[in-house]
């Protein structure tokens, strides 16, 4: 069993241009757009191993969608790490987007690879009492979806085309300096 927490909430406030963390940080958001019925969001992150973090909150699959800036050397977990996909519930209001994460990830890399993680987690928070056996099953359920449909389409970002969620990217992003230590 790994060492349990309760899901990781998240806060977007689209009139502050914020972004508050899961630990509480205040993150500045450089963009926002809304379409689709999803959100996007552009935002600068002073993190050792990653300088830019690009979003897309996609509420009727249970999705956020990541795109991670690494630093020269700093691919993530294995290098040419395309997306990063949480599994989340997704509150959307007018100003203001709050998430849930359901602690499954999906990872993509380039050339075709991808991993599912985390599913371990989703089971140590169900037995802890962190969430009730019917929102892991919804994690269960959107993380299924999730790896047919890309399996299906030939990619995440094919899929989510299919489905009426068109994802784009910045062409280009500054990396901002990393926090010091």
């Amino acid at each position: 069993m790994s060492a349990t927490h309760p899901p990781k909430v998240e806060n977007f406030d689209l009139a502050g241009l914020s972004n508050t963390d899961p630990k509480g940080f205040l993150r500045q958001v450089d963009r926002w757009d809304q379409r689709d019925g999803m959100l996007y969001m552009a935002r600068p992150a002073d993190h050792p191993r990653f300088g830019y973090l690009e979003s897309w909150l996609i509420p009727a699959l249970d999705l956020r969608v990541n795109r991670f800036h690494f630093r020269d050397g700093e691919g993530g977990r294995f290098p040419g790490q395309d997306l990063y996909v949480d599994i989340a519930l997704i509150n959307r209001g007018d100003l203001l987007w709050r998430t849930t994460d359901l602690y499954v990830d999906l990872v993509t890399y380039a050339g075709g690879r991808w991993e599912v993680l985390d599913l371990e987690e989703l089971g140590d928070a169900l037995l802890a009492g962190h969430i009730d056996a019917t929102t892991a099953a919804r994690a269960l359920e959107s993380s299924q979806r999730l790896i047919n449909g890309m399996l299906d389409e030939g990619g995440v970002d094919n899929w989510l085309r299919s489905q009426g969620y068109p994802l784009s990217w910045a062409e280009e992003v500054t990396l901002a300096a990393p926090e010091k230590a």
